[in-house]
Protein backbone atom coordinates (compact mmCIF):
# COMPACT_ATOMS: atom_id res chain seq x y z
CA UNK A 1 0.00 0.00 0.00
CA UNK A 2 1.40 3.37 -0.57
CA UNK A 3 2.29 5.32 2.17
CA UNK A 4 -0.62 8.14 2.49
CA UNK A 5 2.29 10.78 3.88
CA UNK A 6 5.93 11.93 2.25
CA UNK A 7 8.32 9.87 4.61
CA UNK A 8 11.56 9.90 2.94
CA UNK A 9 13.80 6.94 3.50
CA UNK A 10 17.18 6.97 4.32
CA UNK A 11 20.11 4.97 4.68
CA UNK A 12 20.06 2.02 7.58
CA UNK A 13 21.41 4.05 11.16
CA UNK A 14 23.87 2.51 12.52
CA UNK A 15 23.74 1.57 16.33
CA UNK A 16 24.12 4.52 18.53
CA UNK A 17 27.51 5.42 19.49
CA UNK A 18 28.53 2.65 22.24
CA UNK A 19 25.25 1.03 22.10
CA UNK A 20 25.15 -2.71 23.80
CA UNK A 21 24.03 -4.80 20.85
CA UNK A 22 24.35 -7.72 22.98
CA UNK A 23 22.09 -6.92 26.10
CA UNK A 24 20.35 -9.83 27.54
CA UNK A 25 16.93 -9.67 28.58
CA UNK A 26 15.88 -11.40 31.93
CA UNK A 27 13.04 -11.55 34.53
CA UNK A 28 12.54 -12.04 37.65
CA UNK A 29 10.00 -13.36 39.89
CA UNK A 30 10.45 -15.10 42.15
CA UNK A 31 7.11 -15.83 43.60
CA UNK A 32 6.25 -18.20 40.25
CA UNK A 33 9.57 -19.62 39.79
CA UNK A 34 11.12 -20.51 43.30
CA UNK A 35 7.66 -20.46 45.75
CA UNK A 36 5.52 -21.65 43.64
CA UNK A 37 4.44 -24.98 42.53
CA UNK A 38 6.09 -27.35 39.67
CA UNK A 39 3.29 -25.97 36.86
CA UNK A 40 3.61 -22.51 38.12
CA UNK A 41 7.10 -22.09 37.52
CA UNK A 42 6.67 -24.36 34.56
CA UNK A 43 4.11 -22.59 33.51
CA UNK A 44 5.76 -18.99 33.89
CA UNK A 45 9.12 -20.39 32.26
CA UNK A 46 7.08 -21.26 29.11
CA UNK A 47 5.87 -17.46 29.07
CA UNK A 48 8.97 -16.03 29.83
CA UNK A 49 9.99 -17.62 26.60
CA UNK A 50 7.53 -16.93 24.37
CA UNK A 51 8.30 -13.40 25.33
CA UNK A 52 11.99 -13.53 24.73
CA UNK A 53 13.94 -13.70 28.03
CA UNK A 54 17.10 -15.04 28.05
CA UNK A 55 17.73 -15.72 31.94
CA UNK A 56 15.69 -15.61 35.13
CA UNK A 57 16.68 -14.13 38.27
CA UNK A 58 16.11 -16.27 41.32
CA UNK A 59 16.90 -15.22 44.29
CA UNK A 60 18.48 -17.77 46.96
CA UNK A 61 17.68 -16.53 50.14
CA UNK A 62 20.57 -18.13 52.79
CA UNK A 63 17.42 -18.74 55.50
CA UNK A 64 15.50 -20.56 53.21
CA UNK A 65 17.95 -23.34 52.90
CA UNK A 66 19.99 -23.52 56.58
CA UNK A 67 18.91 -25.18 59.15
CA UNK A 68 17.64 -23.05 62.35
CA UNK A 69 20.13 -24.85 64.48
CA UNK A 70 23.73 -25.06 63.29
CA UNK A 71 24.61 -28.07 61.81
CA UNK A 72 27.53 -30.21 63.20
CA UNK A 73 28.83 -30.69 59.73
CA UNK A 74 30.68 -27.99 57.95
CA UNK A 75 28.41 -25.53 56.31
CA UNK A 76 31.01 -25.63 52.98
CA UNK A 77 29.51 -28.65 52.31
CA UNK A 78 25.55 -29.09 50.60
CA UNK A 79 24.80 -32.19 52.50
CA UNK A 80 24.90 -29.92 55.65
CA UNK A 81 21.94 -28.72 54.53
CA UNK A 82 18.61 -30.37 54.52
CA UNK A 83 17.85 -31.80 50.87
CA UNK A 84 14.01 -30.79 50.66
CA UNK A 85 15.73 -27.28 50.96
CA UNK A 86 17.15 -27.71 47.98
CA UNK A 87 15.05 -29.15 45.58
CA UNK A 88 12.99 -25.21 44.37
CA UNK A 89 16.12 -24.52 43.18
CA UNK A 90 17.15 -27.70 41.64
CA UNK A 91 14.20 -28.20 39.91
CA UNK A 92 14.33 -24.43 38.51
CA UNK A 93 17.66 -24.87 37.16
CA UNK A 94 16.58 -27.83 35.50
CA UNK A 95 13.75 -26.53 33.98
CA UNK A 96 15.01 -23.75 32.63
CA UNK A 97 17.93 -24.96 30.92
CA UNK A 98 15.54 -27.54 29.51
CA UNK A 99 13.77 -24.38 27.87
CA UNK A 100 17.07 -22.66 26.98
CA UNK A 101 17.27 -20.30 29.36
CA UNK A 102 20.36 -19.05 31.47
CA UNK A 103 19.75 -19.12 35.46
CA UNK A 104 21.34 -16.32 37.50
CA UNK A 105 21.55 -17.09 40.98
CA UNK A 106 21.07 -14.06 43.18
CA UNK A 107 22.60 -15.43 46.49
CA UNK A 108 21.35 -13.00 49.83
CA UNK A 109 21.31 -12.96 53.18
CA UNK A 110 19.37 -12.59 55.76
CA UNK A 111 20.54 -15.89 57.01
CA UNK A 112 19.85 -18.18 59.92
CA UNK A 113 19.87 -16.90 63.58
CA UNK A 114 23.47 -18.31 64.42
CA UNK A 115 25.12 -16.90 61.77
CA UNK A 116 24.20 -13.61 62.61
CA UNK A 117 25.47 -11.34 65.68
CA UNK A 118 22.83 -10.14 68.07
CA UNK A 119 21.06 -7.55 67.35
CA UNK A 120 19.79 -4.89 70.13
CA UNK A 121 16.69 -3.77 68.38
CA UNK A 122 13.94 -6.23 67.39
CA UNK A 123 13.62 -4.87 64.05
CA UNK A 124 16.99 -5.54 63.18
CA UNK A 125 17.42 -9.06 64.46
CA UNK A 126 16.97 -10.40 60.59
CA UNK A 127 19.37 -8.62 59.42
CA UNK A 128 22.26 -7.68 61.85
CA UNK A 129 26.09 -8.48 61.10
CA UNK A 130 26.06 -11.86 59.00
CA UNK A 131 28.71 -13.45 59.78
CA UNK A 132 31.44 -12.88 56.52
CA UNK A 133 32.61 -16.70 57.81
CA UNK A 134 29.81 -18.36 57.55
CA UNK A 135 28.43 -16.71 54.76
CA UNK A 136 31.75 -18.22 52.55
CA UNK A 137 30.95 -21.46 54.09
CA UNK A 138 27.32 -21.12 52.43
CA UNK A 139 28.64 -19.51 48.92
CA UNK A 140 30.72 -22.78 49.13
CA UNK A 141 28.33 -25.08 49.44
CA UNK A 142 26.37 -23.52 46.46
CA UNK A 143 28.96 -23.57 44.55
CA UNK A 144 29.63 -27.17 44.89
CA UNK A 145 25.89 -27.94 44.05
CA UNK A 146 26.25 -26.39 41.11
CA UNK A 147 29.38 -26.95 39.83
CA UNK A 148 28.10 -29.66 37.01
CA UNK A 149 29.40 -32.80 38.93
CA UNK A 150 27.53 -32.69 42.29
CA UNK A 151 25.13 -35.61 42.42
CA UNK A 152 21.52 -34.90 43.66
CA UNK A 153 20.75 -36.80 46.68
CA UNK A 154 17.37 -37.65 45.38
CA UNK A 155 15.62 -38.04 42.33
CA UNK A 156 17.81 -39.44 39.60
CA UNK A 157 20.44 -38.71 41.98
CA UNK A 158 22.41 -37.63 38.45
CA UNK A 159 24.94 -34.44 38.30
CA UNK A 160 22.86 -31.16 38.65
CA UNK A 161 23.68 -28.67 35.94
CA UNK A 162 25.88 -26.29 36.31
CA UNK A 163 24.90 -22.69 37.16
CA UNK A 164 27.11 -20.33 35.83
CA UNK A 165 25.61 -16.66 37.02
CA UNK A 166 26.19 -15.33 40.57
CA UNK A 167 24.82 -12.32 42.51
CA UNK A 168 26.89 -12.07 45.73
CA UNK A 169 23.92 -9.99 48.04
CA UNK A 170 20.97 -8.27 47.22
CA UNK A 171 20.69 -4.63 47.88
CA UNK A 172 23.08 -4.44 50.81
CA UNK A 173 23.11 -0.75 51.00
CA UNK A 174 19.30 -1.28 52.26
CA UNK A 175 18.21 -2.07 55.37
CA UNK A 176 15.61 -4.46 54.99
CA UNK A 177 18.52 -6.34 53.54
CA UNK A 178 21.67 -5.72 55.75
CA UNK A 179 21.77 -3.75 59.31
CA UNK A 180 23.46 -1.75 60.45
CA UNK A 181 23.57 0.28 57.81
CA UNK A 182 24.84 3.50 59.85
CA UNK A 183 25.91 3.78 63.21
CA UNK A 184 27.80 6.45 65.26
CA UNK A 185 31.24 5.67 66.14
CA UNK A 186 33.31 6.68 68.72
CA UNK A 187 36.10 9.15 68.23
CA UNK A 188 33.89 10.34 64.54
CA UNK A 189 31.25 12.88 64.34
CA UNK A 190 27.79 11.60 63.09
CA UNK A 191 26.89 8.46 61.92
CA UNK A 192 29.21 6.26 60.03
CA UNK A 193 28.39 4.38 56.89
CA UNK A 194 28.56 0.78 57.98
CA UNK A 195 26.88 -1.31 55.69
CA UNK A 196 30.15 -1.45 53.03
CA UNK A 197 31.82 -2.22 55.58
CA UNK A 198 30.30 -5.31 56.12
CA UNK A 199 29.58 -6.37 52.98
CA UNK A 200 32.98 -5.63 52.28
CA UNK A 201 33.92 -8.96 54.01
CA UNK A 202 30.92 -10.62 52.75
CA UNK A 203 31.70 -9.81 49.20
CA UNK A 204 35.25 -10.98 49.83
CA UNK A 205 34.23 -14.30 51.56
CA UNK A 206 31.61 -15.13 48.57
CA UNK A 207 33.97 -14.41 45.95
CA UNK A 208 37.08 -16.78 47.32
CA UNK A 209 34.00 -19.52 47.52
CA UNK A 210 33.35 -19.28 43.69
CA UNK A 211 36.78 -19.14 42.88
CA UNK A 212 37.20 -22.16 45.55
CA UNK A 213 34.73 -23.92 43.72
CA UNK A 214 35.91 -23.70 40.23
CA UNK A 215 33.77 -20.65 39.18
CA UNK A 216 36.52 -18.44 38.27
CA UNK A 217 35.29 -17.94 34.83
CA UNK A 218 31.59 -17.59 35.56
CA UNK A 219 29.39 -13.85 35.37
CA UNK A 220 30.02 -12.48 38.87
CA UNK A 221 28.10 -9.93 40.08
CA UNK A 222 29.12 -7.25 42.93
CA UNK A 223 26.76 -4.70 44.26
CA UNK A 224 23.41 -5.28 43.54
CA UNK A 225 22.75 -1.81 44.73
CA UNK A 226 19.25 -0.07 45.04
CA UNK A 227 18.80 3.34 43.18
CA UNK A 228 17.75 5.91 45.84
CA UNK A 229 18.38 5.90 49.81
CA UNK A 230 17.68 8.50 52.61
CA UNK A 231 19.28 12.07 53.86
CA UNK A 232 20.05 10.49 56.84
CA UNK A 233 21.34 8.48 58.13
CA UNK A 234 20.55 5.02 60.80
CA UNK A 235 20.98 1.77 61.61
CA UNK A 236 18.03 0.72 59.13
CA UNK A 237 18.28 4.23 56.84
CA UNK A 238 19.14 3.25 52.75
CA UNK A 239 22.37 4.77 51.97
CA UNK A 240 22.61 5.69 48.21
CA UNK A 241 24.51 3.84 45.67
CA UNK A 242 27.10 6.25 44.65
CA UNK A 243 28.14 6.94 48.71
CA UNK A 244 27.90 3.03 49.18
CA UNK A 245 30.37 2.17 46.35
CA UNK A 246 32.21 5.26 47.44
CA UNK A 247 32.65 3.70 51.23
CA UNK A 248 32.73 0.30 49.90
CA UNK A 249 36.75 1.18 48.55
CA UNK A 250 37.22 3.56 51.75
CA UNK A 251 37.07 7.05 49.62
CA UNK A 252 35.20 9.69 50.92
CA UNK A 253 33.20 12.35 48.40
CA UNK A 254 35.65 13.77 46.64
CA UNK A 255 37.16 10.23 45.96
CA UNK A 256 40.28 10.60 48.46
CA UNK A 257 41.49 8.07 50.85
CA UNK A 258 40.09 7.61 53.96
CA UNK A 259 43.26 8.20 57.09
CA UNK A 260 43.35 8.09 60.56
CA UNK A 261 40.47 7.25 62.54
CA UNK A 262 37.95 7.30 59.67
CA UNK A 263 40.14 4.80 58.28
CA UNK A 264 40.57 2.48 61.12
CA UNK A 265 36.32 2.34 61.58
CA UNK A 266 36.39 1.69 57.92
CA UNK A 267 38.99 -0.84 58.27
CA UNK A 268 40.14 0.18 55.10
CA UNK A 269 43.27 -1.70 55.25
CA UNK A 270 40.66 -4.69 54.00
CA UNK A 271 40.54 -3.21 51.01
CA UNK A 272 43.56 -4.62 49.30
CA UNK A 273 42.03 -7.96 49.76
CA UNK A 274 39.18 -6.46 47.12
CA UNK A 275 41.83 -7.04 44.28
CA UNK A 276 40.70 -10.47 44.14
CA UNK A 277 38.27 -9.35 42.08
CA UNK A 278 41.16 -8.77 39.17
CA UNK A 279 40.86 -12.40 38.83
CA UNK A 280 37.36 -12.86 37.51
CA UNK A 281 37.69 -12.64 33.90
CA UNK A 282 33.80 -11.49 33.74
CA UNK A 283 32.89 -9.90 37.29
CA UNK A 284 30.17 -6.84 36.92
CA UNK A 285 28.15 -4.42 38.68
CA UNK A 286 24.93 -5.68 39.34
CA UNK A 287 22.32 -2.09 40.13
CA UNK A 288 18.67 -2.18 40.52
CA UNK A 289 17.79 1.47 38.58
CA UNK A 290 14.19 1.80 40.00
CA UNK A 291 12.88 5.68 39.57
CA UNK A 292 9.97 4.34 41.26
CA UNK A 293 7.06 7.37 40.17
CA UNK A 294 9.21 9.08 38.15
CA UNK A 295 9.56 8.52 34.17
CA UNK A 296 13.03 7.30 33.25
CA UNK A 297 14.02 10.25 31.84
CA UNK A 298 14.05 12.02 34.56
CA UNK A 299 16.71 11.42 37.53
CA UNK A 300 16.80 11.39 41.42
CA UNK A 301 17.45 15.17 42.26
CA UNK A 302 20.28 14.00 45.12
CA UNK A 303 23.10 13.46 42.74
CA UNK A 304 24.36 9.85 45.18
CA UNK A 305 21.41 8.31 43.58
CA UNK A 306 21.47 6.28 40.18
CA UNK A 307 18.55 5.42 38.46
CA UNK A 308 18.28 4.51 34.74
CA UNK A 309 17.71 8.38 33.88
CA UNK A 310 21.48 8.81 34.85
CA UNK A 311 23.22 5.42 34.73
CA UNK A 312 25.76 6.27 32.74
CA UNK A 313 27.24 7.74 36.43
CA UNK A 314 27.47 4.28 37.39
CA UNK A 315 29.97 3.20 35.12
CA UNK A 316 31.79 6.86 35.71
CA UNK A 317 32.37 6.15 39.35
CA UNK A 318 33.26 2.68 38.71
CA UNK A 319 36.31 3.61 36.55
CA UNK A 320 37.48 6.58 39.26
CA UNK A 321 37.13 3.97 41.73
CA UNK A 322 39.62 2.02 39.66
CA UNK A 323 41.89 4.20 38.88
CA UNK A 324 42.14 5.89 42.77
CA UNK A 325 42.22 2.27 44.25
CA UNK A 326 43.40 -0.19 41.77
CA UNK A 327 41.39 -3.47 43.25
CA UNK A 328 39.13 -3.47 39.96
CA UNK A 329 39.48 -3.23 36.44
CA UNK A 330 38.55 -0.33 34.56
CA UNK A 331 35.78 -0.85 32.21
CA UNK A 332 34.21 -3.38 34.19
CA UNK A 333 30.26 -3.92 32.97
CA UNK A 334 27.33 -3.23 34.50
CA UNK A 335 23.98 -5.63 34.68
CA UNK A 336 20.35 -4.31 35.17
CA UNK A 337 19.41 -6.46 37.78
CA UNK A 338 16.04 -4.94 38.46
CA UNK A 339 13.33 -2.72 36.60
CA UNK A 340 10.10 -1.89 36.55
CA UNK A 341 6.77 0.32 36.86
CA UNK A 342 3.74 -0.55 39.20
CA UNK A 343 0.57 -0.17 37.56
CA UNK A 344 -2.89 1.95 38.01
CA UNK A 345 -4.89 -0.10 37.77
CA UNK A 346 -4.66 -2.10 39.85
CA UNK A 347 -2.27 -0.20 42.41
CA UNK A 348 -3.85 3.46 42.82
CA UNK A 349 -1.10 4.04 45.36
CA UNK A 350 1.81 3.22 43.86
CA UNK A 351 1.22 2.86 40.41
CA UNK A 352 1.28 4.60 37.06
CA UNK A 353 -0.95 4.35 34.53
CA UNK A 354 -0.82 1.01 32.03
CA UNK A 355 0.23 3.14 29.17
CA UNK A 356 3.27 4.78 31.19
CA UNK A 357 4.38 1.58 32.01
CA UNK A 358 4.26 0.44 28.42
CA UNK A 359 6.14 3.21 27.21
CA UNK A 360 8.84 3.63 30.20
CA UNK A 361 9.73 -0.20 30.00
CA UNK A 362 10.63 0.64 26.41
CA UNK A 363 12.22 3.83 27.01
CA UNK A 364 14.14 2.07 29.91
CA UNK A 365 15.23 -0.66 27.26
CA UNK A 366 16.34 1.98 25.30
CA UNK A 367 19.11 3.80 27.37
CA UNK A 368 20.31 0.84 28.74
CA UNK A 369 20.44 -0.04 24.94
CA UNK A 370 23.04 3.40 24.27
CA UNK A 371 25.45 2.59 26.37
CA UNK A 372 27.88 -0.64 25.61
CA UNK A 373 28.93 -0.92 29.28
CA UNK A 374 25.61 -2.73 30.32
CA UNK A 375 24.97 -6.19 29.12
CA UNK A 376 21.68 -6.73 30.08
CA UNK A 377 18.27 -5.15 31.73
CA UNK A 378 15.92 -7.23 34.19
CA UNK A 379 12.24 -7.01 34.14
CA UNK A 380 10.93 -7.47 37.45
CA UNK A 381 8.00 -9.14 37.25
CA UNK A 382 6.06 -11.39 35.09
CA UNK A 383 2.34 -11.07 37.00
CA UNK A 384 1.20 -8.62 39.59
CA UNK A 385 1.60 -10.15 43.17
CA UNK A 386 -2.16 -9.89 44.98
CA UNK A 387 -2.61 -7.26 47.43
CA UNK A 388 -2.83 -8.10 51.03
CA UNK A 389 -6.17 -8.35 51.84
CA UNK A 390 -5.88 -8.50 55.12
CA UNK A 391 -5.65 -5.09 55.60
CA UNK A 392 -8.17 -2.42 54.75
CA UNK A 393 -8.82 -2.42 50.73
CA UNK A 394 -6.96 0.42 49.13
CA UNK A 395 -4.83 1.30 52.01
CA UNK A 396 -1.01 1.60 51.46
CA UNK A 397 -0.33 -1.71 53.33
CA UNK A 398 -2.75 -3.41 51.19
CA UNK A 399 -1.07 -2.61 48.34
CA UNK A 400 2.03 -3.17 49.84
CA UNK A 401 2.82 -5.94 47.65
CA UNK A 402 4.35 -5.55 43.63
CA UNK A 403 2.33 -4.66 41.00
CA UNK A 404 4.93 -3.98 38.48
CA UNK A 405 4.46 -7.77 36.78
CA UNK A 406 3.45 -8.13 32.83
CA UNK A 407 0.36 -9.77 33.54
CA UNK A 408 -2.29 -8.73 36.37
CA UNK A 409 -2.36 -11.71 39.57
CA UNK A 410 -4.80 -13.72 37.92
CA UNK A 411 -2.72 -13.44 34.32
CA UNK A 412 -4.78 -11.12 31.93
CA UNK A 413 -1.86 -8.85 29.73
CA UNK A 414 -1.60 -5.31 30.46
CA UNK A 415 -0.06 -2.95 27.77
CA UNK A 416 3.38 -3.85 29.21
CA UNK A 417 3.20 -7.17 27.97
CA UNK A 418 2.84 -6.27 24.61
CA UNK A 419 5.58 -3.44 24.98
CA UNK A 420 8.05 -5.96 26.60
CA UNK A 421 7.90 -8.47 23.83
CA UNK A 422 8.26 -6.49 21.03
CA UNK A 423 9.89 -2.96 22.55
CA UNK A 424 9.85 0.40 20.17
CA UNK A 425 10.91 4.04 20.73
CA UNK A 426 11.95 7.29 18.49
CA UNK A 427 14.29 10.07 19.24
CA UNK A 428 14.45 13.48 17.44
CA UNK A 429 17.71 13.02 15.50
CA UNK A 430 17.68 16.82 13.98
CA UNK A 431 16.91 17.93 11.01
CA UNK A 432 13.79 16.42 10.13
CA UNK A 433 14.66 13.21 11.09
CA UNK A 434 13.78 10.67 13.77
CA UNK A 435 15.95 8.07 14.85
CA UNK A 436 13.42 4.66 15.35
CA UNK A 437 14.86 1.58 17.58
CA UNK A 438 13.61 -1.92 18.60
CA UNK A 439 13.75 -5.23 19.22
CA UNK A 440 12.22 -8.42 17.59
CA UNK A 441 12.81 -9.74 21.64
CA UNK A 442 10.42 -12.45 21.11
CA UNK A 443 11.83 -14.23 18.36
CA UNK A 444 14.90 -16.72 18.33
CA UNK A 445 18.29 -14.90 18.82
CA UNK A 446 20.42 -14.70 15.81
CA UNK A 447 17.53 -15.87 13.75
CA UNK A 448 17.17 -12.82 10.82
CA UNK A 449 13.44 -11.09 10.93
CA UNK A 450 11.80 -8.63 9.30
CA UNK A 451 9.67 -5.73 11.00
CA UNK A 452 7.78 -2.33 9.20
CA UNK A 453 7.77 0.79 10.18
CA UNK A 454 4.11 2.35 9.53
CA UNK A 455 2.82 5.69 9.86
CA UNK A 456 -0.59 6.36 10.59
CA UNK A 457 -2.55 8.50 8.43
CA UNK A 458 -4.48 11.63 10.52
CA UNK A 459 -7.34 11.95 7.98
CA UNK A 460 -8.35 7.90 7.57
CA UNK A 461 -6.86 6.67 10.68
CA UNK A 462 -4.88 3.82 8.11
CA UNK A 463 -1.48 2.90 8.61
CA UNK A 464 1.15 2.61 6.01
CA UNK A 465 4.48 1.30 5.46
CA UNK A 466 6.91 3.51 5.27
CA UNK A 467 9.87 1.32 5.70
CA UNK A 468 10.88 -2.35 5.72
CA UNK A 469 13.87 -2.78 8.41
CA UNK A 470 15.81 -6.10 7.97
CA UNK A 471 16.53 -7.43 11.58
CA UNK A 472 20.01 -9.40 11.65
CA UNK A 473 21.37 -8.73 15.43
CA UNK A 474 21.09 -11.63 16.88
CA UNK A 475 19.71 -10.52 19.97
CA UNK A 476 16.73 -8.90 17.61
CA UNK A 477 17.78 -5.22 18.24
CA UNK A 478 17.35 -2.66 15.34
CA UNK A 479 17.60 0.85 14.36
CA UNK A 480 16.04 3.34 11.17
CA UNK A 481 16.29 6.65 10.39
CA UNK A 482 13.69 8.23 8.93
CA UNK A 483 11.96 12.02 7.26
CA UNK A 484 9.62 12.26 9.75
CA UNK A 485 7.26 14.89 11.66
CA UNK A 486 6.33 15.82 15.14
CA UNK A 487 3.13 14.61 15.98
CA UNK A 488 2.56 12.12 13.67
CA UNK A 489 1.93 8.72 14.88
CA UNK A 490 4.18 5.76 14.54
CA UNK A 491 4.37 1.93 15.04
CA UNK A 492 6.06 -1.50 14.02
CA UNK A 493 4.46 -4.37 12.71
CA UNK A 494 5.85 -7.99 12.38
CA UNK A 495 4.48 -10.91 10.20
CA UNK A 496 5.08 -14.83 11.10
CA UNK A 497 6.11 -16.96 8.27
CA UNK A 498 2.86 -17.24 6.04
CA UNK A 499 1.56 -14.57 7.41
CA UNK A 500 -0.11 -16.83 10.31
CA UNK A 501 0.90 -14.45 12.97
CA UNK A 502 1.75 -10.69 13.58
CA UNK A 503 2.75 -8.62 16.05
CA UNK A 504 2.35 -5.00 17.12
CA UNK A 505 4.22 -2.68 18.50
CA UNK A 506 2.81 0.30 20.97
CA UNK A 507 2.47 3.42 19.37
CA UNK A 508 4.47 6.62 19.71
CA UNK A 509 3.33 10.57 18.52
CA UNK A 510 6.46 12.31 17.44
CA UNK A 511 7.51 15.06 19.69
Amino acid sequence: MACALAVALLPAAPPPAHAAEDMLSVMQDDNLLVYGSGSQRDRALDIMKTLGVDAVRATVLWQAIAPQRKPRRSTALPSAYPHDNWNRYDDLVRAAQARGIQVYFSVTGPGPGWAHAKARSRANRRTWKPDPKQWGRFMRALGTRYSGRYKDEDGDRGPLPRVDWWGVYNEPNQGGWLTPQSQRVRGVRGYTPMSPVIYRDLLYEGVRALVATEHTNDIILIGETAPLGATRHGERKPIRPAEFIRELFCLDRRLRRYRGRKAKVRKCDRVRRLSVLKRLPRVAFGHHPYTKDLPPTERDPHRDAISIANIKDLPSLLDKVARRTRVINRDMPVYLTEFGYESNPPDPINGVTQVDQAEWLNVGDYIAYRSDRILANTQFQLLDVPPQTRFEPDSRQYWFTYQSGLYTSDGQPKLAAFAYEMPFEARDAGGGTYLFWGQTRFAPNGSPQTVYLQVKDPASGGWSNAATVPVSNAMGYWTQTLSASAGQTWRTVWHGAGGTTTRISREITLK
